[in-house]
Parts: structure tokens; C-alpha cells; sequence
């Protein structure tokens, strides 16, 4: 499962006065402390993690969808895998509009392609109750307040306590992973976010390697064995931190 959460510098969210749940996962994850973001603002970030390409956007903008292109949901999907998005406040399956509420399409890429199934496209109260039937691959992104883009590191921590702890505990005796990341900073120089990878075999500590979004999707595809795509190629997977 991945976590993305939005525009918050690498310092703030290390900080245990700041993110006291996120801070607490150090201990159990490793964390990259030589994270990046591709660049500014949000969406092309998401669009990047997914899709390992920009696809030519530079803004947050309400796109029309994308025909034909490459992206992880259709790579899983097309390999006999389950991928399914999850957006808090998406107000119903396989929305495309621009906004509704706390949701922004800006933050959701699978919405941006038509080779993505709309059933893939759900909102996050059809969040599995029982982890065990959770897809091969699940992207979680919250509503626009608790993702830490209108409201305060403190709002989003809670929320990731209350909605990802349990899975976490979970995932770690069910040969299963936590990713969190961000979408881009706070604006400040470098554009350094914190990512960590928590769960089932992830060896601790703190990893200096330098890791962006291309590296994440170039992870995920390795471990599924998918061809990588896009600037991911351009990159190795994550290989390290496993026990």
C-alpha cells in the first residue's frame, strides 16, 4: 500500500513535535533520507509516481484522460495483478470530475487514464475492512485537509495513525508493505520529502541513497516483475533494505 501525502519538507515531518505517528515508524522502516521530489506543483509529482512521466503537465490542471498510455495500474492489471486507488472524499466510483469536497483529481493519476478500469477508481470508504482482500497493489490519498495540503502536519499525522497503523500491524505478518511518501515539499531548496518503506522484511534504519519518484515505481514494478516504463528504466530498484 501506498500512503501520499502533500507539501511538507523533509525536516517538518522528522520531527516527532510535528509528526509524532509518522516519527514513530522510524524505528520499524527504512527511511530515505535523500528522497526527492520530481518537481513543483503536485500533479505532475503523482503523475510521475504513477505513470513514470510527467506527461508533458507542468500545473495542476483538470485533464481529460490520457489514451493509451503507460502506467502501473494497466501494467498489473495487464499481468494478472489487482490494482485499485483509493481517494478519500471521491464521491463516487470512477468519478473523473476535477473536485468534490476534500477530493482534488490533481491528487489521483489513475483517474487521468482511460486504460484504467473505472472500478479501480474507488472512493476510500470502499476500503477493504479485512486487509486480506486489499489488491496486489493499493494507493491510498487523502482528502485535502488530512494529506496536509489545507491543514497542519498534526491534522495529517492523526489521520495516519487512525487509518494506516492498523494495516501496518497487519502487513508486517502478512508478507506485506507500507510506503509513504509525499508528493513535493514545501518549496525549499532540493525539493526533499521524506519516503519510508515499512512491513514484512524491511530491514530498519536510515538509507542515504538517493530515491525519487521514478525509484518508487521502479521498486513496485520490480517486485510484481513488470518491465519498468517511462524514466523509471532509467533507474534501479530499491534493493537494500530487505531482510
Amino acid at each position: 500500500m501506498v500512503a501520499v501525502f502533500e507539501n511538507k519538507g523533509v525536516a517538518t515531518q522528522m520531527d516527532p513535535s510535528n509528526a509524532p505517528f509518522i516519527t514513530s515508524l522510524f524505528a520499524r522502516s527504512a527511511v530515505f533520507t535523500n528522497s526527492r521530489a520530481i518537481t513543483h506543483p503536485s500533479q505532475p509529482n503523482y503523475l510521475a509516481l504513477f505513470s513514470g512521466s510527467t506527461q508533458g503537465v507542468g500545473g495542476d490542471q483538470c485533464l481529460s484522460q490520457f489514451q493509451g498510455r503507460a502506467n502501473l495500474g494497466t501494467q498489473l492489471l495487464d499481468a494478472g495483478h489487482s490494482f485499485v486507488g483509493y481517494s478519500e472524499d471521491l464521491p463516487s466510483v470512477g468519478y473523473t470530475g476535477c473536485s468534490s469536497g476534500g477530493y482534488a483529481a490533481k491528487h489521483n493519476p489513475w483517474a487521468h487514464f482511460a486504460n484504467v478500469p473505472a472500478s479501480a477508481n474507488q472512493p476510500y470508504s470502499a476500503f477493504p475492512r479485512s486487509y486480506s482482500a486489499l489488491p496486489s497493489v493499493a494507493f491510498v490519498v487523502p482528502n485535502l485537509c488530512h494529506d496536509m495540503h489545507d491543514c497542519s502536519t498534526r491534522v495529517g499525522d492523526q489521520w495516519a495513525r487512525q487509518n494506516l497503523a492498523p494495516y501496518l500491524d497487519w502487513a508486517t505478518n502478512h508478507n506485506s508493505l507500507l510506503l509513504i511518501t509525499y508528493d513535493e515539499n514545501d518549496g525549499s531548496t532540493g525539493n526533499r520529502i521524506l519516503t519510508l518503506i515499512a512491513g514484512s522484511g524491511v530491514r530498519p534504519g536510515r538509507y542515504a541513497e538517493p530515491v525519487d519518484h521514478y525509484r518508487v515505481l521502479r521498486t513496485i514494478e520490480a517486485m510484481f516483475a513488470l518491465p519498468p516504463i517511462g524514466a523509471a528504466a532509467r533507474t534501479s530498484p530499491i534493493t537494500d533494505v530487505w531482510q
